[in-house]
């Protein structure tokens, strides 16, 4: 169930704007942020008075409903029990009503400064979407360099495009753009890694914009095995979406290859003809190759949902 509540223009301390960002929406989801929400909203809104900010609470047990409900000028999404971020960022979409929307974390990782370079290019329509791309500036938590690494090598060779940063919750795109992809969102961790690829996919024009992020207050609601294996699950699952036969051919040749070194050694030096095994490996290579030919025309006829309709 979600309530819609304290509606209104996104203006804490009445800072003045030269109304360039009046048309953007910012959807912030939190999740137990009582540390972190209300400055995280002030210095936004102090900052950037012109804008709607969203705030979606994502089933909070702590005492974030309370502060949300004492703060005026931001319009709160409220979920009922915890549905995951990518939940939260779909339901604070919906309730956008700007012309452009953002992405904004809450739990003080991110400046305003930041949201102000990834907006501009989107805005002044330079670009498609742009994603904030951390520099080395920006805290790593040692214990998940590692899968970070993995997971982006993994969708830089599945998917054939460089993936300037994994999982940005910095992004911004046009409201008529996103909400054409928005059933592909899941509702947890790995959303931001979908948005990511699916407009790197579609060949949008995308602006990575180096930003600088803080130390996050509170404690991090990632759990690095659930979250890294379901992150590899999309990863997946976007790329047969976008780029089947890529995928399956991949599979493919890791069985065809294999299949006719081991083959045409063995034939040339027992001089026994083409073995079977070989033979049947490269058969089963093959034929994931033709299955990829048919998943691929499928998934061709369905990206017509995606096109934008001619006038």
């Amino acid at each position: 169930m979600e309530q819609g509540a304290n509606t209104g223009s996104a203006s804490i301390d009445g800072a003045e704007s030269d109304h360039e960002f009046s048309g953007l929406s910012v959807v912030i989801p939190v999740f137990n942020e009582e540390s972190s929400v209300r400055e995280t909203l002030h210095e936004l809104c102090s900052a950037l008075p012109d804008i709607e900010v969203v705030v979606v609470d994502d089933g909070s047990r702590d005492a974030t409903p309370e502060i949300l409900a004492g703060l005026s000028g931001v319009r709160v999404v409220t979920h009922d029990r915890n549905r995951g971020y990518g939940a939260a960022l779909k339901s604070g979409m919906r309730a956008a009503s700007r012309e452009f929307v953002a992405w904004y974390d809450g739990d003080g990782q991110h400046r305003p400064e930041d949201l102000i370079a990834v907006a501009r290019p989107v805005i002044t329509g330079q670009k498609d979407a742009a994603i904030g791309v951390r520099d080395s500036g920006s805290p790593q938590q040692i214990e998940r360099t590692l899968g970070k690494f993995f997971l982006k090598f993994f969708a830089e060779s599945l998917s054939g495009v460089e993936m300037p940063d994994l999982n940005s919750g910095l992004q911004c795109f046009p409201r008529n753009l996103i909400r054409r992809y928005v059933h592909l969102i899941p509702n947890g961790f790995p959303a931001s890694t979908n948005s990511t690829l699916l407009l790197l996919e579609r060949g949008y024009r995308v602006a990575c914009v180096p930003i600088t992020t803080r130390e996050r207050e509170g404690i991090s609601k990632i759990r690095l095995l659930a979250d890294g294996m379901s992150t590899l699950k999309h990863i997946v699952r976007m790329v047969v979406l976008f780029d089947a036969l890529r995928v399956f051919s991949l599979l493919g040749a890791a069985l065809i290859v294999p299949g006719l070194v081991y083959g045409v050694v063995v034939a040339l030096i027992r001089g026994q003809g083409f073995p079977t095994l070989a033979g049947t490996v490269v058969i089963s290579g093959l034929l994931i190759v033709l299955i990829g030919l048919v998943v691929d025309q499928v998934t061709e006829l369905r990206k017509e949902r995606f096109e934008e309709p001619w006038d």
